[in-house]
């Protein structure tokens, strides 16, 4: 079984590794949407797979590194691609939600990405 909760934070940005005149060259900034997937067995007495109140625990720091923040001053996120910023968050919250299985990350309502750890 899998749950996940979602989460947001507004974070500024710019991608100094695009093409010359890329519109993600200049400062902008987001809506950022991430969704923390657990996977696991549904507990005999519990009911669920894990608390929700867990994933918001793992999530707390995160917010607070984020959220109203410059991404490129994070160390680690120097080039703040929605791929990249995945794979950091991952990194971070891993430890405390060992049945991590993916991450999304949106940072427009139509673009971002999914993140399975080691998968790609």
């Amino acid at each position: 079984m899998e749950i996940f909760k979602e989460f947001t934070f507004e974070a500024a940005h710019r991608l100094p590794n695009v093409p010359e005149g890329h519109k993600c060259a200049r400062l902008h900034g987001h809506s950022y949407r991430v969704a923390l997937h657990v996977r696991g067995p549904v507990g005999a007495e519990s009911g669920w797979v894990q608390d929700f109140a867990d994933l918001k625990r793992a999530w707390r720091p995160m917010h607070e590194l984020l959220d109203h923040r410059y991404l490129n001053e994070i160390e680690g996120l120097e080039n703040p691609t929605s791929e990249v910023l995945a794979r950091w968050i991952w990194a971070r919250v891993r430890p405390q939600l060992p049945g991590l299985c993916q991450i999304v990350v949106r940072e427009t309502c139509t673009s971002g990405c999914i993140y399975r750890g080691d998968e790609g």
